[in-house]
């Protein structure tokens, strides 16, 4: 007989804790954990045995306190982002409200392809104390409750009803976390009887591992009918996404588009895969772009598509390119490469350039389409200047990233997100150095800036402990979610953040108002139920959070604010008010579409309706 197999006595949250504790990357030659970490907020459902397995292993696994479920989530999305989704962090919430908090954040990491593991509690596997605290109870179905919810946001989701089921879900957790092709995050559900059981798990399996992200090889023909297309193009184009980032195919996108001349354009997510002085870089495509990217892509005849899933931010809602125009997708994962009849070429963005580029040889876009081009971004260039020039009209979003861009060390990481930041930085802002912009705007979700930036610190301070993650929010979005400007006090994790304050939500009000309706809700001006038109005092608000804070008048004073922040060693927040009307960037946009009412008592309504389906001419119709 065989010598026996050995075996660990472990409670189920201590062999998660353990496992994950022995999970490595080898990022750069150097072995690093897979998980960073977590961030948690403890109740009924988790402390008492998740938090016991985290405390014994608090130094190989540290446990961030957050202060809203959601916006640890955030964190973690943000952190992941910032790791090129080589590394990941866990969120742990109770049973109900708590986990429930992480639905938003959930659906972000899952539309943004980010890794994010969600340990969360459940009801009791045995059902003997049932209805308990928080159960949401479903007469028909006793195994239904709020944890279900989150199937729709996660790409893998398990709900732990035996200890032995660890021994599968938890690999399968981790394989999805870590494949370019399904990344996304990951859903376990923890009852609380079930967190406390124990199992005598065999010792191998937590051998300590080391993985890989899998570099998926193109397919030789698919390859090869994409060189065919390219070597016909007389307006080639390409668009980078941030899968060129995650794949790590930075060098190589640029060597592609010099070696075969080129024009590049990026995407939101692609934002910083150029340096804004490469001369291929023609800037931003679509309804946040630029008039250069976006008359290129008008006139280009095959268009490819590295590491975009073409959201329509970026198309134009599938107006931005002629309708003749061909797509080739090269994409790790099929579904995105295959988007609108595109020649498809499935691999990794790294790989699949290298591959383009030997079989295309020596070939070369005809060079006056890549003058054209040039010329086109020069004007884009001279309009960007003029647009974030100090004293060009009312204090601006545009002005006070001018500002920040001209003093910040190129190594600084931005984030934005919802609102109007997201377009104006998309436009306006020039990179310094690559990968050093996060703009969430995958699922444009609010909220995300500040807790988003604590969790870029966090990451930061991993890789580039000296460089400061600079935050840029609307008052709206500060209301919405300001307390991780605590949680970064507490964790001395510093940012520097802007408030840009004007008066509500600006940017949904100019969106509301070009569609012919009035102002209405947006503005806190405009808001008939807002009898009391008082304004937040977000400097004091952010000093009772712990940070530095001060309010500058104008543009012109943000720049020695802005060295003061950048001199200090904690959080800081300059708060500055724009004007809501005036200052937006003007150029660069595509249509996009928007739901329009059809009939309406408002004749500018109507108007405005006839208006935005005239120009639906261009759109290519969903093949």
């Amino acid at each position: 007989m065989g010598q026996s197999e050995k075996t660990i006595t472990l409670t189920v949250a201590q062999a998660i804790v353990r496992y994950l504790s022995a999970q490595f990357i080898e990022i750069d030659g150097i072995k690093t954990r897979i998980c960073g970490g977590g961030f948690g907020i403890f109740g009924h459902g988790n402390v008492t045995c998740l938090g016991e397995a985290l405390y014994e292993n608090q130094e190989t696994l540290p446990l961030y306190r957050g202060q809203n479920e959601q916006g640890m989530g955030f964190a973690a999305a943000a952190y992941a982002k910032a790791h090129l989704r080589r590394r990941f962090m866990f969120c742990t919430a109770s049973a109900g409200p708590g986990t429930a908090n992480l639905l938003t954040s959930a659906a972000l990491a899952h539309a943004n392809r980010l890794p994010m593991l969600m340990l969360c509690g459940d009801t009791f596997n045995t059902r003997l104390p049932d209805p308990v605290l928080q159960q949401l109870e479903h007469f028909g179905d006793p195994t239904f409750g709020v944890n279900d919810a989150f199937k729709a946001v996660s790409r893998f989701w398990d709900r732990i009803t035996h200890p032995a089921q660890v021994l599968n879900s938890l690999p399968a957790a981790l394989a999805t976390m870590l494949d370019p092709a399904d990344c996304g995050p990951v859903f376990i559900g923890l009852p609380q009887d079930v967190q406390g059981w124990t199992y005598s798990y065999p010792e191998e399996f937590f051998t300590p591992r080391t993985h890989r992200i899998r570099r998926q090889a193109p397919d030789a023909q698919e390859v090869a009918d994409a060189i065919d297309l390219l070597k016909t193009a007389q307006r080639p184009m390409i668009i980078a996404g941030g899968g060129v980032q995650y794949s790590g195919a930075v060098q190589q996108l640029s060597e592609f588009a010099h070696r075969h001349q080129i024009p590049v354009v990026e995407t939101i997510a692609g934002r910083a895969n150029m340096l804004a002085s490469d001369p291929l870089n023609m800037g931003p495509l679509g309804v946040t772009g630029s008039d250069s990217a976006n008359a290129i892509a008008e006139q280009a005849d095959v268009i490819l598509a590295v590491g975009t899933r073409l959201q329509d931010f970026t198309t134009g809602s599938w107006t931005a390119f002629d309708k003749q125009a061909r797509i080739i997708g090269l994409n790790a994962a099929r579904h995105d490469a295959a988007k609108h009849l595109s020649t498809t070429v499935v691999g990794d963005a790294k790989l699949g350039l290298i591959a383009l580029g030997q079989a295309l040889g020596e070939h070369q876009a005809p060079a006056a389409w890549l003058a054209s081009s040039k010329s086109l971004r020069v004007k884009w260039d001279a309009y960007v200047a003029q647009n974030t020039q100090l004293g060009n009209g009312p204090a601006s979003y545009a002005q006070a990233i001018g500002v920040v861009n001209a003093h910040c060390d190129p190594r600084d990481r931005l984030v934005a997100a919802a609102g109007g930041l997201p377009a104006e930085v998309t436009a306006n802002w020039r990179t310094l150095d690559i990968g050093t912009v996060d703009v969430e705007f995958g699922f444009s979700c609010m909220g995300y800036e500040i807790a988003g930036g604590w969790g870029a610190r966090i990451a930061q301070t991993e890789k580039e402990p000296d460089q400061d993650t600079i935050v840029f929010t609307g008052d709206g979005s500060y209301l919405l979610m300001n307390s991780d400007i605590y949680s970064s006090v507490l964790t001395q994790k510093k940012l520097i953040v802007l408030v840009l304050d004007n008066g509500g939500f600006a940017v949904i009000n100019k969106l509301q108002n070009n569609t012919g309706n009035e102002s209405f809700n947006n503005l806190i001006s405009d808001t008939p139920t807002a009898t009391n038109q008082a304004r937040v005092d977000f400097e004091a608000h952010a000093r009772s959070l712990g940070a530095l804070s001060e309010t500058v008048q104008s543009p012109s004073d943000l720049s020695e604010a802005f060295n003061r922040a950048k001199a200090a060693d904690q959080t800081y927040v300059i708060v500055m008010q724009v004007d809501p009307y005036e200052g937006w960037t003007t150029q660069g946009h595509t249509w996009w579409e928007v739901g329009t009412p059809h009939t309406s008592n408002s004749a500018r309504v109507s108007e405005a309706h006839e208006e935005w389906e005239t120009t639906r001419s261009r759109q290519r119709k969903g093949v």
